[in-house]
């Protein structure tokens, strides 16, 4: 009787006589990229140091693609989108000390927003580890204690022959939902030293699945099949997991409206009869939610944007599916079910059951019907502030924009205002910094993307001051030629955080800011630039995503949000 556990791959006679002579002048290096390939990689993204030559080096005898930005929090920016555009791990390469820490705030997005990114960094040699201060350049005392708060996983190499395991290790913990930056560390002795050990080849490292359980599955089928006001939220993970159709589906057969996170836009159609859109910030958005009997939450942890700033206080019974343990019930009590957001919507598709007369029987108001009121709700609220301006803009971006090109926004005004108005129209197309909230994210990400897909442009959107942390990252978009169309909105300095202080303090305080001429900047990189207005806006930002290569469009416009209803 053979079992599976019995069952080894044998080598052919070329593989057996390939290992047998490798080619010689092999390094540690070698054994990291061969790896890499091996995983299915096929760009890397990084900035070379003096611990890392190694794997830099062995580079140029790989078929990988390197793309190299300036900044290593940049480069790290750039792996998050092009993670969340393939959904493959993106593996991102570092050097020791300086060069690494450069890249925790770009891991930490990556982290809240369940981006796979493998970062690999380098260490001091060998002989310097342990804690001890022996002196070598970039010397940390614990350098993986810096990455274990922020990351999915830590694997640390010691031996050469230990890359090509750890690597995979790492490759399927990014890649197991929820997904997420992992930290693989690799001295600089290891990485250098020349290795006899044979070519890497295919590797296994197959994700596992988060399947939902069948007993809680069977509950909140019930629960929804009995609903009378069921309502649902979309969140990431349902996006992340390819699961609009399915949650499209089990929508239109309950009958239920959907409102969509902000790291979940696209995952339901905006014009849809059911759709509440993205209007989370919203109070009129938030007592809907609340009224709703039974609640079914669908890949989000209901944090502190999602729930109007934790005002939300749900009176139904709520049902989390969550990908990441760690947020079942987190924030509300209910039935928690920890699952990757396709598999468990499939189970449910198959299990809900409505009755002849329909989901909702013969009385009270259609579904659409409420969408509907809410919706006009919202606009008249919005209609009384008088934000003509921002509302033009948003519109002309939309209007400019192809239907299947990814846009990345950085933390500023005009992002804030797409996260709850704007319509993506296709799942993983909108992406912004909203799950750390850190500045600089915006142009080095769709940077990641157009490395991902240079078949369609792609938009970038930031402040002036979210604009000078990715300055240099122009030379990136000009040495790569990547179809990066980049909008900066300049007022002038921080102004969402000007608008935060005046409203508190009655004034600002360090916020305003000098800036460069951001049209002679860009010519100066070899970028085209182009100043425009509220008015030709949409015309500018047409011309520039159909010319090839990456270009600049710089907006003059003092920008406000919406009045807040959670104070």
């Amino acid at each position: 009787m053979t079992h599976d556990h019995d069952l080894v791959l044998r080598p052919t006679p070329a593989q057996t006589a390939a290992a047998l002579s490798p080619p010689p002048g092999r390094n540690g290096g070698d054994l990291v990229v061969e790896t890499l390939s091996g995983l299915g990689a096929t760009t890397v993204f990084g900035l070379p140091g003096q611990h890392a030559l190694g794997m830099f080096d062995a580079l140029r005898r790989s078929s990988l693609t390197y793309v190299g930005l300036r900044i290593e929090n940049n480069a790290g920016f750039a792996a998050d989108a092009y993670g969340r555009i393939t959904g493959e791990a993106a593996p991102l390469l570092l050097s020791t000390g300086p060069g690494a820490l450069m890249s925790l705030a770009a891991l930490q997005e990556a982290a809240a927003a369940s981006a796979p990114v493998l970062a690999i960094g380098s260490q001091v040699p060998t002989a310097g580890l342990g804690g001890g201060r022996h002196g070598y350049l970039h010397e940390l005392r614990d350098q993986q204690a810096s990455f274990r708060d922020i990351v999915k996983s830590v694997h640390i190499v010691r031996t050469a022959s230990q890359i090509p395991s750890a690597l995979a290790a790492a490759w399927e913990s990014a890649l197991t939902a929820p997904h997420g930056p992992v930290w693989v560390e690799i001295p600089q002795d290891v990485l250098l030293a020349e290795t006899t050990l044979p070519v890497v080849t295919a590797m296994d490292a197959t994700p596992e699945e988060v399947v939902p359980r069948p007993e809680l599955t069977a509950v909140a089928a019930d629960l929804l099949s009995s609903a009378v006001r069921p309502v649902i939220i979309a969140g990431g993970g349902v996006v992340r997991s390819d699961a609009s159709g399915k949650l499209l589906a089990l929508a239109e057969k309950l009958d239920a409206p959907v409102v969509t996170t902000f790291g979940g836009k696209g995952a339901f159609p905006w014009e849809h009869p059911l759709s509440l859109q993205s209007w989370l910030e919203d109070r009129h958005i938030t007592d809907f939610l609340e009224s709703a009997d039974v609640l079914l939450v669908v890949g989000s942890g209901l944090g502190e944007l999602s729930s109007n700033y934790h005002t939300f206080a749900p009176r139904g019974r709520v049902i989390q599916i969550e990908a990441d343990l760690g947020k079942l019930e987190s924030n509300h009590a209910g039935l928690g079910i920890h699952a990757d957001a396709r598999l468990a919507l499939s189970a449910l598709l198959e299990t809900v059951e409505v009755g002849a007369e329909g989901p909702r029987g013969s009385t009270g108001p259609s579904a659409a019907d409420a969408v509907r009121d809410v919706l006009a709700a919202v606009r008249t609220r919005i209609a009384a502030q008088e934000l003509t301006l921002e509302q033009q803009i948003l519109e002309s971006v939309r209007a400019a924009l192809p239907d299947d090109s990814p846009s990345f926004w950085d933390m500023t005004i005009l992002a804030y205002w797409a996260w709850s108005a704007f319509d993506a129209r296709r799942p993983n197309t909108m992406h912004s910094a909203q799950g750390a909230g850190g500045l600089g994210y915006g142009f080095p990400a769709a940077l990641g993307a157009a490395a991902a897909d240079r078949t369609r442009p792609v938009l970038a959107v930031s402040g002036d001051g979210g604009a000078m942390y990715s300055i240099a990252e122009l030379a990136t978009a000009r040495q790569y030629d990547l179809p990066v169309t980049w909008l900066i909105v300049d007022d002038g300095g921080y102004g969402i955080l000007r608008e935060y202080m005046t409203d508190t303090f009655g004034e600002a305080t360090a916020t305003e800011l000098s800036r460069p001429d951001f049209v002679a900047l860009a010519e100066s990189f070899g970028v085209p630039a182009v100043r425009t207005s509220a008015e030709t806006l949409s015309e500018d930002l047409a011309k520039a995503f159909a010319a090839p290569g990456p270009s600049v469009v710089v907006l003059p416009a003092l920008l406000r949000m919406f009045a807040p209803t959670h104070m």
